[in-house]
């Protein structure tokens, strides 16, 4: 198995708006009960905000991190409907997932309010998997760096070399999520290594070679284990697979597979 510097491997399941309260409650029992040694990784839950409390109830004594979903860029106030970092942090939250694909293009939000975001989100003290990642269109036309740089460098401006201790990188291909589709373990790996290299110029080769860098879009038991082999990637952000505890634990497990 390869070993990263520094880099302690991170296994995220985003449940985007599914499993209500007892739902969430029975997903987060079976994975606590099944997952077992995590052996040198992270495994962050990101239910959604009604039932962020009632599964930190279950996890708040064991590895396992929560993660929220999104999150408000303004500390609080008249923002009816929305929730502050501060009340993330409150329910029990160490992560927060910002700039999901689905925000982008659902809720048309650019690099400069997901920047809020970020900003306001390492103040209060949480960590932040930021999400970058190009459409099919964009790929079709070759403008998949262009697009991913561009994101990268909106997204993280005016983020110090310090704060990006606190924050992990998540590329998803728009066009592989909830589709089937996957990019290839070499075409992932090659973006990562570019978003590496992006982050060298953009901050320092230290912040590059620290940044954790995940992969998301259809990870499945069938295919992490040859997505974590890959040199650059340092995790998985996972969609529908997290949505049973049997699958969730496979991922978590992946070096136990059979290669």
């Amino acid at each position: 198995m390869k070993q990263h510097v520094m880099r302690t491997p991170i296994i995220a399941g985003n449940w985007k708006m599914n499993q209500l309260s007892g739902q969430a409650w029975e997903l987060a029992k079976g994975i606590t009960e099944k997952v077992g040694s995590m052996g040198d990784k992270e495994v962050v839950l990101c239910p959604p905000f009604t039932s962020l409390a009632t599964v930190y109830s279950i996890i708040k004594d064991t590895p396992l991190k929560l993660g929220a979903q999104n999150a408000y860029c303004e500390k609080k106030g008249a923002f009816t409907g929305e929730v502050s970092p501060g009340m993330l942090r409150d329910a029990g939250c160490s992560y927060v997932i910002l700039g999901h694909s689905e925000r982008r293009l659902i809720f048309d939000e650019d690099d400069e309010l997901i920047n809020q975001k970020v900003k306001i989100s390492l103040a209060t003290g949480l960590r932040v998997i930021l999400c970058v990642g190009e459409t099919l269109e964009q790929r079709d036309q070759g403008n998949e760096e262009a697009v991913v740089a561009s994101q990268l460098e909106g997204s993280l401006a005016d983020i110090s070399d310090e704060d990006m201790t606190a924050v992990v990188i998540a590329y998803e291909p728009v066009w592989a999520i909830g589709t089937g589709e996957t990019a290839t373990p070499a075409e992932a790996n090659k973006m990562h290594a570019f978003i590496r290299k992006s982050l060298s110029i953009v901050f320092s080769e230290k912040v590059a070679e620290e940044t954790r860098i995940l992969y998301g879009g259809s990870v499945n038991p069938d295919n992490v284990k040859e997505l974590m082999e890959q040199e650059e990637i340092d995790g998985v952000l996972v969609g529908g697979a997290s949505l049973s505890a049997d699958s969730f634990v496979q991922l978590v497990r992946y070096e136990l597979q059979a290669a």
